[in-house]
């Protein structure tokens, strides 16, 4: 008898051992499916997990609305869904000047893709973001905002988007600016539409429609200026999303590694703005009598766990950034959102994410910000170049 008992015994072990090493595996199932899962259990996800919400905060949370400005990362190395791997002639036209209407531009997106993607699975809403009028929104100047997430008081915010940022630029032709995307695949739906279709693949590996074509529209500026910068166009997101922060580090440190003179990091993205009942909302500006995607700089901020004691100074430079945004297209910026973000932005005083638009707003809409972006980033750097 006493042998059977012992029996059972350890197949009452080992059952409970599995069920044991199976508890880590499911819930990192779980962590990894959160990028997948639809807009209705988006948000359900994102606060489960205590993921901050991305800018308007809780003025978007009390409207339903959540985005995806964290960019946290699955815990598991899990393959992203293959991006789009699709063709499109690049646009060379030379960009306009202010005083002439925007032109039209090439996309290279035909009516029979258009045709392709065309179920309507889903409303797609174009809003103009405004600050909110709770105190954590800190006016800097004129329509330009920045919204403390943090517990830092908003006298030490006040004092650092008003502090002048803590490089200068020098004139030549060496490298001054760096121009990169951690996601590099994040792209737009292909025209502007009231609707979106499941179908489209709001990741690809097209660089005329990912996150580089808007990477080139600021590069173009910049040169056109006479600023001296780089376009990395590496692919840190594909084919694995995860780790995509990690491998983007080693990307921009090499680089300034080999150009010293950089100054200024620019992590270009795009957000992703829905609600629980299946809408998508497009921030726009109209700029010119044409839609732009609104632009939104994430300045991280250390909760003291990140090795990242240059934070207010990247806030200073976000701040100068933002207000020559404002004032040379007011209505193109949402409030810059500080918050406990990491981004690699210990990596210069001059480091910053800025999200053009959303996953909603149409290629041409991104690619129009992109153009204007790059002028005012120039007419920026141009004050503070000695």
């Amino acid at each position: 008898m006493r042998r059977r008992r012992r029996r059972i015994n350890y197949r009452k072990l080992a059952v409970t051992a599995c069920l044991i090493a199976a508890v880590p595996v499911l819930f990192k199932l779980f962590v990894a499916t959160i990028p997948y899962v639809g807009a209705a259990a988006e948000k359900a996800a994102f606060l489960s997990a205590g993921i901050a919400l991305p800018e308007g905060g809780q003025r978007l949370l009390d409207a339903g609305e959540v985005g995806s400005g964290n960019h946290t990362e699955p815990e598991t190395d899990q393959n992203m869904p293959a991006p789009e791997d699709t063709t499109s002639s690049q646009d060379t036209t030379e960009p306009q000047t202010d005083t002439q209407e925007p032109e039209t531009v090439d996309t290279g997106v035909t009516q029979a893709e258009l045709d392709q993607y065309s179920n309507n699975d889903g409303p797609v809403v174009r809003k103009t973001y405004t600050a909110g009028t709770t105190p954590n929104f800190i006016n800097i100047s004129g329509n330009a905002f920045v919204k403390n997430t943090t517990k830092l008081p908003n006298e030490t915010v006040q004092q650092a988007v008003h502090d002048a940022p803590a490089f200068k630029l020098t004139g030549g032709s060496e490298p001054q600016v760096l121009i990169m995307h951690t996601h590099t695949t994040e792209c737009y739906e292909l025209a502007a539409r009231d609707f979106y279709d499941n179908n489209w693949n709001s990741r690809n590996r097209d660089k005329n429609r990912n996150m580089v074509r808007v990477g080139d529209e600021i590069t173009k500026q910049l040169e056109a200026a006479g600023i001296g910068v780089i376009h990395d166009a590496t692919e840190h997101d594909y084919p694995s999303y995860n780790g995509a922060y990690d491998r983007s580090r080693v990307t921009v440190q090499n680089i300034l590694a080999q150009y010293p003179s950089i100054k200024v990091v620019l992590d270009i993205h795009r957000d992703a703005i829905s609600t629980d009942d299946g809408t998508r909302y497009a921030p726009v500006a109209e700029i010119n009598g044409k839609n732009a995607a609104q632009v939104m700089i994430i300045s991280g901020c250390d909760d003291g766990t990140m090795d990242y004691p240059n934070y207010l100074q990247n806030l200073s430079f976000a701040s100068l950034l933002q207000q020559q945004m404002e004032s040379d297209y007011p209505g193109l910026t949402r409030p810059i959102m500080f918050a406990y973000r990491f981004y690699n932005q210990n990596l210069t005083t001059g480091s910053l994410l800025i999200e053009v638009g959303g996953h909603a707003n149409s290629l041409d809409e991104a690619i129009y910000s992109g153009e204007l972006v790059g002028k005012s980033l120039a007419n920026a750097l141009k004050t503070i170049t000695e």
